[in-house]
């Protein structure tokens, strides 16, 4: 019996990706839109598919995704961003539009008259706890604050983060962990 050997693609660093997507901005170049798509489309379907979405609309929407990052590719702005972060935002997006689209009533359907407001307390409530997260956050040590807002805002799965920054999954399980413990203590 003969040895099947697999060799599974490692990711690309950081620079890499941001290469590819300056080479379709540049040149069209076809070749660097295949590894970028070979690369992401996968695992923007499989986003999707965790954050509620049935497989069909996820395949849809990552194909959407991914010819915005060909038609868009111009806007990247790789201080502003990491590639593997665009391309989610992106994904987020769709997906809104998507669920957007599906949730729109009928013309029937519409309700009448005013809204009810949030009472004043409550709203008031609200904010002040909104204001005690973002200190909370801001006062995390650099390391962690970075990898919860790449795993909570980024919606990354920690081998995502593990990929595009390089880190060893355990050192981002730690920060995380401890970050999320940080947190509870700030907001009791």
């Amino acid at each position: 019996m003969g040895v099947v050997r697999v060799t599974m693609e490692r990711s690309k660093p950081r620079d890499e990706w941001v290469a590819e997507v300056m080479r379709i901005r540049d040149h069209g170049d076809e070749a660097a839109f295949r590894a970028l798509f070979g690369h992401f489309a996968p695992r923007v379907k499989g986003f999707l598919i965790r954050s509620g979405a049935d497989p069909s609309m996820a395949e849809e929407c990552a194909q959407e995704v991914m010819a915005t990052l060909w038609r868009k590719a111009h806007l990247f702005d790789p201080t502003r961003a990491s590639v593997a972060t665009w391309v989610y935002t992106i994904a987020r997006n769709r997906r809104i539009d998507m669920l957007r689209r599906q949730k729109r009533p009928e013309p029937e359907d519409l309700p009448w008259g005013p809204e009810a407001e949030t009472p004043q307390d409550e709203a008031l409530s609200l904010q002040e706890e909104t204001d005690r997260l973002g200190a909370a956050l801001a006062a995390l040590p650099e390391k962690q604050r970075v990898l919860v807002e790449k795993a909570y805002y980024g919606e990354l799965t920690h081998t995502e983060i593990a990929a595009e920054t390089g880190l060893p999954l355990g050192t981002i399980k730690s920060r995380i962990r401890l970050a999320l413990d940080r947190l509870r203590h700030a907001m009791t």
